[in-house]
Parts: structure tokens; C-alpha cells; sequence
């Protein structure tokens, strides 16, 4: 049976659904097994020492890249009316929503997707700080938080079109895009061979960036081959945490579609991937710092990424993919809080004396 037959037997809600979930499966069992981690790349590259976290994410984010645009020039999806690039953006929650969302993952010790992962391997820090983080993000979205977020993003807006599409402000095109993507590729491979990582290491980098690009795939075969309106997306953990929240806690609205197979997908291709390499290991809290620093940090990138328009992944690699504009200046601020933040509160020795005072909540007792 082909997918017209398929959607026509079962309708869209399933088929997008059980799509999410395989292709979650695929992100969760790379992303455990290769480590994939904005918060460690962005540590390793402030700090000055380069290695298998940046490797990693560098391979992810580009295989990506190289992914999509491939599909785009091929002519096999149209990105052209998503809501990163066709809908008006927030330049003003981009950079704001980044610099929170960088300084969270930082504080909690990882971003959205790495929390589901973790959570996923028995690491109870993780899993509260993932619940706190769906809380946040549901309240950002349509709660108590969501006039701020509203009126932080309408500080500074661009239209959408032209205007918010990199490749096109820039004049590069979709070929300087796959140029671009496949440049970042080729270093990060050599890199990857050259310094003789675990195999897992390269291969779930590759693994979790093909499965943004399968994502866009999929959601576009089945819009082009529905009579529905099916939104062509990315994957994206934020909306996906908020939804499934309010799934748990009261009466589902929306019907099931690919987000609502996506996270149970990682969660499950995540505790694959720990029974495979040995992983699976209960961990808490070991004081009540840490537990202050995680709750603070996951309330950050709860409203940050509602902020930005996105997750690490959402609007980092997934916005970042089809190059909207507001995706990489989310990006770059996600790196720029990462930076700052752990500065500040891992590193404060370099920045002043080590008798100085420190504000209680981020100090150690």
C-alpha cells in the first residue's frame, strides 16, 4: 500500500505519529550513543580545548545541513512555507531566548534534548529538570509567562520571506548553503578519523543530523500526499515537551501527529542505545545546590527556547538547516550564554578573586 492509500485507511494523525516516532528513535539511540551535547561543544570551545563534544555536534549540525539542502535542490521538499522562514520572526527573541536558553543548559547541565536522553538512562537529574523544563515552556507558550515572552518578541520583528531567509540575504543561494554544510562536514569527518574517536562517536553525530533531515522529509511526503494541511517541520523539543504535558495533565485538544510520536521515540531510542553500551545507572542529586542550579536552569531554557522560537535543536540545528535568520542568531546566542555562564559560575576564579562573594543562589554552601 502506498502513503495516499495509507493516509487514506489510517489518516494523517497515525501515520505522521508512528513517522515521528521511528524517526525519534533513530535521534535518541545517536544522540545517547555519540554523547550529542550543545552545553559540552560550547564548554570545549570556550574553554580552549576543542574535542569530542564539539566534534560531535559539528558533525550533527552539518550533516544536517547538508541534509536539507540536498533535499531542497533535489526538489524533493519546499521550505520555502515554513514557519521559520514564511511567518514574521523575533530578531529581539532570538537573541534574547538564546542568551537564556544557553545560560539554562549550561546551569542544568545540558540542553532540552540531552535532558530526554539522560532521563532516559536513569539520570533522575535530568528528568526533573525536563519536567520543569515542559512546565516553563507551557506556561511561556500560552500560561502566566506568555505575556512576557509577547512582548519581548515584538521589540524587534522581521518579516518573513526573503527577509528572514540567510541564504538569500546573503545572495549565496542553496548551492552556498550545501558548499557551506558540506565544508563543515568534511572537516568535522577528518577531525572525527584523525583523533581515532569511538566509531559511535561519528557515527550517532551522523545518525542524530540525518534524522533532522529525515524529519523535514517526511513531514513534506505526507503534506504532499495528503488532502489535509499538514505543516512541513522539523524536530524540535520544546512544543513537543509543552503538548505532551498537557496531554498528561488534562484533556488532549490536538489531535496526534509527528511531534506527539517524536519524544516518546527519543526516549525510547535513548534507553536502547544505554542497554547497548552498558549505560543504564540510576543518579540523583548530590546536594542541594545542584538541585537549585538544575530547577533555575531548566526555568531558563523553558522560557528561552519559547523565546527563540526553539530548542537547541528546534531552532539551533532544525531552523538552523534551512537557514532561517532567527535560527542562527538563535544559535549564536545559545553559544554566547553557554560562554558567559559558565564563566561565571564554573569558572569564577578567572574572572575574580577566589574570597569574593558569590550570590548565594549560584554559590556553592
Amino acid at each position: 500500500m502506498d502513503l495516499t492509500g495509507l493516509l487514506e485507511k489510517l489518516g494523517e494523525a497515525p501515520v505522521l505519529a508512528a513517522g515521528g516516532a521511528l524517526i525519534g528513535l533513530l535521534f535518541g539511540f545517536a544522540a545517547q550513543r555519540s554523547g550529542f551535547c550543545l552545553r559540552s561543544a560550547a564548554i570545549e570551545f570556550w574553554r580552549g580545548r576543542p574535542g569530542e563534544k564539539l566534534a560531535v555536534w559539528l558533525l550533527t549540525f552539518s550533516a544536517a545541513v547538508v541534509g536539507v539542502q540536498a533535499l531542497v535542490l533535489s526538489g524533493l521538499i519546499d521550505v520555502s512555507s515554513t514557519r521559520q522562514l514564511a511567518a514574521r520572526g523575533s530578531i529581539s527573541g532570538a537573541l534574547v531566548g538564546g542568551l537564556l536558553f544557553g545560560a539554562g543548559m549550561v546551569m542544568a547541565r545540558g540542553c532540552a534534548s540531552r535532558l530526554l536522553v539522560l532521563s532516559a538512562t536513569g539520570n533522575l537529574r535530568a528528568l526533573l529538570s525536563g519536567l520543569i523544563f515542559a512546565v516553563t515552556a507551557q506556561a511561556s507558550l500560552a500560561g502566566a509567562l506568555a505575556p512576557l515572552r509577547e512582548s519581548i518578541g515584538s521589540w524587534w520583528t522581521v518579516e518573513g520571506g526573503a527577509a528572514r531567509d540567510l541564504l538569500a540575504v546573503t545572495g549565496a543561494g542553496r548551492w552556498g548553503g550545501l558548499a557551506f554544510g558540506a565544508l563543515w562536514l568534511v572537516a568535522a569527518l577528518w577531525y572525527s578519523v584523525r583523533s581515532r574517536k569511538s566509531v559511535w562517536k561519528w557515527l550517532g553525530g551522523l545518525g542524530a543530523g540525518l534524522a533532522v533531515a529525515a524529519g523535514w522529509a517526511y513531514t513534506a511526503t505526507v503534506a504532499a500526499h495528503s488532502f489535509q494541511v499538514v505543516p512541513v517541520q522539523g524536530l524540535t523539543f520544546s512544543g513537543p515537551s509543552a503538548e505532551w504535558l498537557m496531554r498528561v495533565v488534562s484533556t488532549p485538544g490536538r489531535a496526534f501527529g509527528f511531534d506527539s510520536g517524536f519524544l516518546p521515540g527519543v526516549f525510547a531510542g535513548a534507553l536502547a542505545g544505554a542497554w547497548v553500551g552498558h549505560d543504564l545507572r540510576l543518579e540523583g542529586f548530590k546536594d542541594g545546590y545542584s538541585m537549585r542550579r538544575y530547577i533555575a536552569g531548566a526555568m531558563l531554557m523553558g522560557f528561552g527556547a519559547m523565546l527563540a522560537g526553539g530548542c537547541a535543536v528546534g531552532a539551533g540545528i532544525s531552523g538552523g538547516a534551512v537557514f532561517a535568520l532567527t535560527a542562527w542568531l538563535a544559535l549564536a546566542a545559545m553559544w554566547a550564554g553557554a560562554g558567559i555562564t559558565d564563566r561565571l559560575l564554573d569558572r569564577p576564579s578567572e574572572l575574580v578573586p577566589q574570597h569574593a562573594a558569590m550570590p548565594q543562589l549560584l554559590r556553592h554552601p
